[in-house]
C-alpha cells in the first residue's frame, strides 16, 4: 500500500512507515537531549506536549514570527502588509540566494539582506526550504530569518520533509520548527536525492504518522500546509483518497504543486492543467482548507493561474523570481509580482 511519502520514499530506499518511524524517533531524541527529564516512552499526545516545551532559539525569545494586522504595504519602508483573505499574498523563497553564496563560500550574497529587500518591496513573507544536506539555506540561516521576520511582523514559511532524519548541522524539520516557531510549516514529501520538490503527498496510505506530525507542529503555534499534487490523477481521486484527507490529518491549508501547470504553460496549452488545479482547489476549500500554490510560478504564468484557480491565499515563488531579479533587480521584481497579483483581484 502506498505511504503518504509516495514514490519519494521508494526512490530513496525508505521502507514506508519504518522510515517515518526512524525520523520521528530521531526527532524525539533531539527533544530528549534538550529535556532529559522527559526522555521516556509516551504516546503521540504527550510527544506533542514535550515538543511544545522546547525553548525558542535564544535570538527569538522575544516573540514569534506572526504577521499582525496593519496597513496594506506596497513600496519602501518597514510596514508589514496586512493579511487580506480576499487577495493572494506573496512569500518570497530565498533559497537560491543561499545557493549562490554557497557556490563560493563566505557570506555573500547575504540571505538575510535579500529577504529584507523583498520585505521592503512589499512581500508578505519569506519562505525557505532547509534540506538535510544544507545545499542552500542552513540551520543558522533559518534562525536569522526567523529573527528578521519576527522583528518585521511578517510570516516565515518553513518548508521541509518532517520524516527526514536529523544529521550533523540539521536537527530535523520538527526540531527546527520547535526552535523558531514559523508562522507556517509546509510539509513536503521530498527525498534527499531530489533536485527539487516534484510531487505531493499520497493520501491513500496510513496517515497516522502524518497526523502526529501535524499535531506536533500545531502545538508550536504553526499553521500547517501540505504539498499536494494538482494533476489529472489527483483531481480524479475520490474524497476517501484525495485532497480532502489533508483536513482529516489536521492540516490548515494545502499547497498546490504547480510544476505541471508551468510546464504546460510553457508548451503553449495549460487548459487541462488549470482545470485540474481548479478542481483540487475547490475540493480543498469545500473541505475547509485554505489553498496556497507554488513551484515554477513566474511573471509569465502567474496571472493566468490566479485568474483560473479561485481563492489562492498565498504563492511562494523563488527560483523564477531570483532569476528574473538578476536582470531587473530584486526590489523591482518583487514589485512586479505584486502588481501582477493585484491585477487579478
Amino acid at each position: 500500500m502506498p505511504t503518504p511519502l509516495g514514490h519519494a520514499s521508494e526512490r530513496n530506499g525508505a521502507a514506508g512507515l519504518d522510515a517515518r518511524s526512524v525520523a520521528l524517533q530521531a526527532a524525539r531524541r533531539t527533544s530528549q537531549t534538550r529535556h532529559p527529564e522527559s526522555a521516556r516512552p509516551m504516546g503521540a499526545r504527550r510527544h506533542c506536549a514535550r515538543f511544545a516545551r522546547m525553548p525558542l532559539h535564544p535570538r527569538l525569545a522575544g516573540g514569534l514570527a506572526i504577521a499582525p494586522a496593519s496597513a496594506k504595504h506596497r513600496g519602501g519602508g518597514a510596514t508589514a502588509p496586512a493579511f487580506d483573505p480576499r487577495m493572494t499574498h506573496l512569500s518570497v523563497n530565498v533559497n537560491k540566494v543561499a545557493v549562490l553564496r554557497n557556490s563560493r563560500g563566505g557570506r555573500e550574497p547575504d540571505v538575510v539582506q535579500a529577504a529584507r529587500t523583498c520585505l521592503d518591496a512589499g512581500a508578505f513573507g519569506i519562505t525557505v526550504h532547509p534540506r538535510p544536506d544544507a545545499r542552500h539555506v542552513t540551520r543558522d540561516d533559518v534562525y536569522a530569518l526567523a529573527e528578521l521576520t519576527r522583528t518585521r511582523g511578517v510570516e516565515l514559511n518553513l518548508e521541509g520533509n518532517p520524516f527526514a532524519p536529523p544529521r550533523p548541522g540539521y536537527p530535523g524539520f520538527i526540531a527546527l520548527c520547535g526552535a523558531v516557531r514559523p508562522a507556517q510549516a509546509t510539509l513536503v514529501p521530498d527525498g534527499d536525492a531530489q533536485v527539487t520538490s516534484d510531487h505531493g503527498f499520497d493520501f491513500r496510505g496510513d496517515l497516522a504518522p502524518l497526523r502526529d506530525v501535524v499535531a506536533t507542529l500545531k502545538s508550536f503555534g504553526c499553521r500547517v500546509s501540505l504539498f499536494v499534487d494538482a494533476d489529472d490523477l489527483a483531481a480524479g481521486r475520490s474524497a476517501a483518497s484525495g485532497v480532502e484527507r489533508a483536513k482529516d490529518v489536521g492540516a490548515d491549508r494545502i499547497e498546490l504543486y504547480t510544476g505541471p501547470y508551468a510546464e504546460a504553460f510553457a508548451a503553449g496549452d495549460a487548459t487541462r492543467a488549470l482545470a485540474s488545479a481548479r478542481t483540487i482547489a475547490l475540493r480543498a476549500q469545500a473541505a475547509g482548507l485554505g489553498v496556497n500554490a507554488g513551484h515554477d510560478l513566474s511573471q509569465a504564468n502567474l496571472a493566468q493561474f490566479l485568474a483560473d484557480v479561485p481563492g489562492v491565499l498565498e504563492v511562494s515563488i523563488g527560483h523564477a523570481l531570483i532569476g528574473e531579479a538578476l536582470y531587473h533587480g530584486l526590489a523591482p521584481t518583487v514589485a512586479n509580482y505584486l502588481r501582477l497579483i493585484d491585477s487579478v483581484r
